[in-house]
């Protein structure tokens, strides 16, 4: 299997642990497929979740990615009904919300597909502000810390549905390739389709 999960922080962990195990948050988040769920929940595929402030726009090189969170899809039975986001707080990890919506099945399906891919990746997300989008980041050292690191050359980018118009969601894209179409994209919006 080419993708190495990285264990989410366990402080990150006991946070929506707890959220779950509380019927004030579960009965207050604004998902019902949550509040829907038969039978247990558990929070499952931590992804450290990253951001990247600002593309170059003249080079195409972004600005240092930094970590804002870990997310946690949250399944029942046997499928995911929402997911959970902690963020890095003064005191620690802590659960910040639940969610659900069109990018819980497009991480599944993203993750699938990366499955059959050549080579070993440890995949993250990546978000992209300026764009509205998120990709699957397969980080090419699966044994980094997951904290820390930002997209190489070589890392694989997988927009995630959706994406923005003229990107082509679940088609893979080498940082090297992907990131100058982003830019130019930020300067031009019709310049830049990748489809």
């Amino acid at each position: 299997m080419p993708l190495h999960v990285p264990p989410a922080p366990a402080p990150a962990l006991r946070s929506v642990l707890a959220a779950l195990s509380s019927p004030t948050a579960v009965r207050e988040a604004r998902t019902p497929s949550l509040r829907a769920a038969q039978g247990p929940a558990s929070p499952e595929l931590p992804l450290p979740v990253y951001e990247l402030d600002r593309i170059t726009e003249t080079t195409g090189r972004p600005t240092p990615a930094r970590l804002t969170g870990w997310r946690f899809l949250v399944r029942c039975a046997d499928r995911a009904v929402a997911a959970a986001d902690t963020m890095l707080t003064p005191d620690g990890w802590a659960f910040s919300h639940f969610f659900e919506g069109p990018y819980i099945t497009s991480t599944e399906r993203a993750l699938r597909q990366a499955e059959s891919l050549p080579g070993t990746y440890q995949p993250r997300l990546l978000s992209v502000p300026e764009l509205y989008m998120l990709t699957l980041w397969l980080h090419g050292d699966p044994t980094a810390d997951p904290a820390s690191g930002d997209p190489a050359a070589d890392d694989i980018l997988v927009p995630l549905a959706p994406a923005p118009p003229g990107i082509a969601a679940y088609r893979p894209h080498r940082v090297a390739e992907l990131l100058p179409v982003l830019a130019l994209r930020l300067t031009s919006p019709r310049a830049a389709l990748l489809a």
